[in-house]
């Protein structure tokens, strides 16, 4: 009896190759007519595109986004700032008659830099442009004198452990990736304080410079003593460890007032379109709202924080309703390593079955190149038909990996991740420090990033079916 049981099962599975189960265990549409639903959406995501690029919402997300950059200005996480940047926007959602309006309340953390500044002494008087690192403890009230040891690298650091004792280290390691050079911000202070350096500074995590510093935030590590830690210019870097290579004695003067304060309260910012038929299935899109303190945060992260209000917006002037809830959800404490984020994650992942997708767009709103998105190989089969309604605007493209602090969290349990993929050829010239202004967003770039991000967000969260996992 077994032996025909296996022939029947063998000759019924090929009539549902290329299929998988859905959540109620019924079998869903094939391939193409998944993808002759999503060609269905033409007609949509056209008449989104055409009112985000060139209709009455052209330049709106730009115009938004300059109002609150100019009035309100940086955010740091626990600042008197992001107070008034979230109550702005609270409003601002009200008054844009989205739903469900509301506040989640987060503890974040609370350091401000206080006053600081730096001069080389040996071999010339020179002013050192700095900026302390987030959670720097202070230099004593008299400062730091000392001399510097210069290293491209934590391995010369630990070779020259001998000269580092009692002086203040100077890295000057070379811009490769972000993600690969950023750990000489994190870990600089730590491993310096190791082989007995009084501070650190460490060259902008930056792949251009005009003489301006990039702030960020660094970690100590237990057990280990904490020091003063600060970034400069990556002139700055180059010049002291040129002259080091001539054996030219460098001396440094530093003082910071930088102080650490009790978490503060604060709020993970939400709005909702409501979903007409499951309401409790979220396509969920967001950036944050917090900033580091210098600059207006305008491209970190104003600019995906309102792409992402401009999606639920677009939406709402259409007179469209989804089947699922779009949820925007405005982080906070991002700069601090996703803290608003990983509260929210708490809160929310007894339900995570529900959350279809999560999208976070925090690497500038230049000009998109398309999606980068996390998943299963079928759902990013399904997301790249869904790009295919973007051709209008000839941004088609899907990459590897969706990329988020914010979104890690539901991406590591299987949730979906799509972040948006732009042009980032300038993002880390002004990425943390005083460039981050309005100077550097571009209406029309954010009109296309708009449009993006509200023609994928809508699509999935109307489709009859959720992205497969």
């Amino acid at each position: 009896m077994k032996y025909l049981f296996l022939i029947f099962f063998i000759n019924f599975l090929p009539q549902y190759a290329g299929k998988s189960l859905s959540r109620d265990g019924n079998y869903p549409k094939t391939f193409e007519d998944i993808k002759k639903e999503i060609a269905g959406y033409s007609s949509i995501a056209k008449a989104i595109i055409d009112l985000a690029v060139h209709g009455k919402a052209q330049n709106r997300s730009y115009e938004r986004l300059a109002v609150f950059a100019d009035t309100i200005g940086p955010r740091l996480s626990g600042s008197k700032n992001l107070d008034a940047a979230i109550k702005y926007m609270f409003s601002a959602l009200q008054e844009d008659r989205l739903e469900n309006v509301h506040l989640e309340p987060v503890k974040v953390p609370h350091w401000e830099r206080g006053e600081e500044f730096a001069v080389m002494l040996e071999p010339r008087n020179h002013s050192i442009a700095i900026l302390g690192l987030g959670s720097s403890i202070a230099t004593p009230p008299e400062g730091i004198t000392a001399e510097v040891l210069v290293v491209t690298s934590f391995d010369e650091l630990h070779r020259r452990a001998q000269e580092a004792k009692g002086k203040i280290v100077v890295y000057n390691q070379p811009f490769i990736t972000y993600s690969e050079t950023v750990q000489y911000r994190s870990r600089g202070a730590v491993e310096a304080a190791k082989v007995g350096a009084v501070a650190s500074l460490i060259r902008s995590v930056a792949s251009f410079s005009i003489h301006s510093p990039h702030t960020g935030w660094q970690n100590y590590q237990p057990g280990v003593p904490q020091i003063p830690t600060a970034c400069i210019s990556v002139e700055d870097a180059e010049m002291m460890s040129r002259m080091s290579l001539q054996g030219t004695k460098v001396v440094v003067y530093l003082k910071m007032g930088a102080k650490t304060y009790p978490d503060s309260s604060s709020f993970n910012t939400v709005a909702e379109i409501v979903g007409s038929k499951y309401p409790e299935q979220i396509v969920l899109v967001s950036g944050h709202l917090d900033s580091w303190d210098v600059g207006q945060g305008a491209m970190d992260d104003g600019g995906g924080a309102f792409i992402s209000w401009e999606a639920l917006s677009l939406v709402k002037d259409l007179g469209l309703r989804p089947k699922r809830t779009l949820r925007l959800v405005l982080w906070t404490g991002e700069e601090q390593g996703g803290i608003g984020a990983e509260q929210y994650y708490q809160l929310h992942k007894k339900n995570i079955s529900n959350f279809d997708v999560v999208m976070e767009s925090d690497e500038g709103t230049f000009r998109p190149m398309g999606l980068a998105f996390t998943g299963t190989d079928e759902a990013r089969d399904i997301v790249k038909e869904i790009m295919t309604l973007l051709l209008p605007i000839n941004i088609t493209d899907i990459y590897d990996t969706a990329d988020g602090t914010d979104i890690d969290y539901w991406m590591r349990d299987g949730v979906p991740g799509a972040s948006l993929r732009d042009d980032i050829s300038k993002y880390f010239w002004f990425h943390h420090s005083h460039g981050d202004t309005m100077t550097v967003q571009d209406p029309n770039q954010m009109n296309l990033c708009a449009a993006v991000w509200t023609v994928v967000s809508y699509v999935i969260a109307d489709m009859k079916e959720m992205l497969p996992r």
